[in-house]
C-alpha cells in the first residue's frame, strides 16, 4: 500500500503557487500522482517540460477524477466557474481547497456548486513573489510561512486535519479561523499595502516626463520595494480587490484618517508626533524579523536568495 498521504492530488492552475505545490508534493512524497490542469495549452506544455506532474489535462473535470485532494490555484474571481466545471467529477470523500487570499467570496462562489459528498476546506498560503507562471515555482516558497484554513461550518474535522498535515509538510505554520476574520486581517497586512504600492508606482510613472526619468534613475530602496510589490500578477490582484471590497474599503478609510494626522504633523512642524509613530513602526519591523517572517540582512537578503516573500 502507498505511504503517501494522498493517492492523487489535482492542481487546477499551475502558476507560482501551483508549481511550488507540485515541487513540494514531489519532494515530500505527499501523493502518488500529481494531475495538473490549466486552460492554456502552452502553459500546460511548459509544466510538462518542467516535469511538474504525472498527468496533464486541459479538461479540469478529467484531472479531478480519482483525486482525493483538489486544490484550485486560480484567481479568486475564477473559483465559482471552476467549481461548477469540476463538481460532477469529484470523488466522494475528496478534499476540495484553494489558495486564494480572499476567503468569504470564494466560499460564496464555490460552496453552492460542490456536492455534499466532498469536504470543502478553503485555504490561503501567505507566501509568494512577484513572479508568475510554472517556471516561477520553487520548493522553499512555503517554508516558515503561515497558511490559514477557513473551513465552512460542519466540515469534518478529520478533513481539516489532513489538509493541515499537507501544508505543514510543505513547511507552513497553519492557523484556523473564520473566513470573515481572515479577510479583515489580510486587508490590512496585504491587500491595502499592495494597493498603496500600485498607486505610488503609478504616480511615479505619471511624473516621469516631469522629472526627465529621474524617478527611475534615482530610485531608492523604498521605491524599489514598492515596484516589486506592484509587479505582482494584475489578474490576481484585480480579483482580490473586487472580492474583498468591504474589508479593503474599511482599512483604506482608517489609513486615510491616519495619513491625515501625519499631514497635519508635517504642516505644523509637530516632530513629536512623527517621532512617536516612527518609533512604534520600527518596533513592529523588529517584531516581524524576530518572528522569522523576514530577515534583517542588508537589502533584505536579496543578493543571496530569492528575496522577501510578499503575496496576498
Amino acid at each position: 500500500m502507498s505511504q503517501a498521504p494522498f493517492a492523487r492530488v489535482a492542481l487546477i492552475g499551475i502558476g507560482l503557487i501551483g508549481s511550488s505545490l507540485a515541487h513540494n508534493i514531489r519532494a515530500h512524497r505527499l501523493a502518488d500522482h500529481i494531475a495538473i490542469t490549466t486552460r492554456r495549452a502552452e502553459t500546460l506544455a511548459r509544466a510538462a517540460e518542467l516535469g511538474l506532474g504525472d498527468s496533464y489535462h486541459l479538461d479540469a473535470a478529467e484531472a479531478v477524477r480519482g483525486a482525493d485532494l483538489v486544490i484550485l490555484c486560480v484567481p479568486v474571481g475564477s473559483c465559482g466557474a471552476v467549481s461548477k466545471e469540476i463538481a460532477a467529477a469529484l470523488e466522494p470523500g475528496a478534499i476540495v481547497s484553494d489558495v486564494g487570499s480572499v476567503k468569504a467570496s470564494v466560499i460564496q462562489q464555490m460552496q453552492p456548486n460542490l456536492p455534499a459528498h466532498v469536504h470543502f476546506v478553503p485555504a490561503h498560503p501567505i507566501a509568494g513573489t512577484e513572479q508568475s507562471g510554472p517556471d516561477a515555482g520553487f520548493l522553499e516558497l512555503f517554508e516558515n510561512r503561515w497558511c490559514i484554513l477557513t473551513p465552512v461550518e460542519g466540515t469534518d474535522p478529520q478533513a481539516v486535519e489532513r489538509l493541515r498535515g499537507f501544508w505543514e509538510a510543505c513547511g507552513s505554520d497553519v492557523e484556523v479561523m473564520t473566513a470573515e476574520h481572515h479577510d479583515l486581517v489580510l486587508a490590512i497586512v496585504s491587500h491595502v499595502p499592495h494597493l498603496i504600492a500600485y498607486n505610488i508606482v503609478g504616480t511615479a510613472a505619471d511624473l516621469e516626463t516631469v522629472t526627465q526619468s529621474e524617478v527611475v534613475k534615482f530610485s531608492a530602496s523604498g521605491f524599489r520595494d514598492f515596484t516589486r510589490i506592484a509587479a505582482s500578477d494584475p489578474t490576481m490582484w484585480r480579483d482580490v480587490f473586487l472580492h474583498n471590497r468591504e474589508a479593503v474599503l474599511e482599512m483604506l478609510a482608517r489609513f486615510s484618517e491616519d495619513l491625515a494626522t501625519l499631514q497635519r504633523a508635517i504642516r505644523w512642524g509637530d516632530g513629536d508626533t512623527l517621532f512617536e509613530l516612527f518609533t512604534r513602526t520600527r518596533a513592529i519591523r523588529r517584531g516581524i524579523v524576530e518572528a522569522g517572517q523576514d530577515t534583517a540582512a542588508p537589502d533584505f537578503g536579496r543578493e543571496h536568495g530569492r528575496g522577501p516573500k510578499d503575496e496576498a
